[in-house]
């Protein structure tokens, strides 16, 4: 039986979809994954393995191939582990394969069947909803992070089984809404924009909270380079 489950990889700040498909096969008991892996993820046959059956669900006696499409594409990192155990769980008949159309999946799993935390999942999401995606099924600790995007469904995923049984339709995943700070006043709603949103950029912003510290001028230049060029665009302009 083949089930497919939709993931994705960063490349550089770039999300590429990734659909991975699990067949299960008649032939001698194999696990076998295809689809320009890189480490890590190869290494996912063994943390899937282990998670399933610590999760309570046998796994496949059978020939299993995971390919990893495009094949062209190079897959990094392990947040294809979630992804992979479902479409396994869908192919072996523990998780109904309808009703993953439309999910992105994302995270780590642990031998004990949780769900890991995993790096990059902010454009992940955002390149899900540009996609038209329903929904991203996260780790629950990255669930604020991906909440950031609106109008994508954000649920918070803490183990393995529990993935299932949602998709089952017997149990709900955590429903991630994004956190907004709210004027006590009036009650309103406030979009805050935060420096310990910015990762990196340390002397930048060093240099802003003296500035702000001191009510000093600040005057920010918007670099604008060419592929060819090392050096600033002619037609750099300053935003404040």
């Amino acid at each position: 039986m083949l089930a497919t489950t939709h993931a994705s990889t960063l490349i550089g700040l770039d999300s590429h979809p990734v659909q991975v498909e699990v067949d299960i096969a008649r032939g001698l008991p194999a696990f076998d994954l295809v689809g320009l892996a890189e480490v890590a993820v190869r290494e996912s046959r063994t943390r899937v393995r282990a998670a399933m059956e610590q999760a309570g669900y046998l796994f496949p006696l059978r020939r299993v191939t995971v390919n990893l499409a495009p094949a062209d594409v190079k897959k990094a990192g392990t947040g294809f582990d979630l992804a992979i155990a479902i479409a396994t769980l869908a192919a072996a008949g523990d998780c109904p394969s309808a009703g993953l159309d439309g999910w992105l999946m994302l995270g780590e799993l642990s031998l004990t069947g949780s769900v890991r935390p995993v790096r990059g999942i902010l454009p992940q999401v955002l390149a899900a909803r540009d996609r038209g995606m329903r929904g991203a099924i996260v780790p629950l600790e990255n669930g604020a992070e991906a909440a950031v995007v609106e109008g994508i469904e954000v649920r918070g995923a803490e183990t393995l089984r529990g993935v299932c049984e949602f998709l089952c339709g017997r149990e709900e995943l955590p429903l991630i809404e994004r956190t907004r700070v709210v004027d006590l006043a009036t009650g309103d709603a406030l979009e805050v924009l935060d420096l310990l949103d910015v990762r990196g950029q340390s002397h930048a912003k060093r240099a802003l909270e003296i500035a702000a510290a001191g009510g000093h001028n600040v005057l920010v230049l918007w670099r604008e380079t060419h592929p060819l060029r090392t050096g600033p665009h002619p037609g750099a302009r300053p935003l404040i």
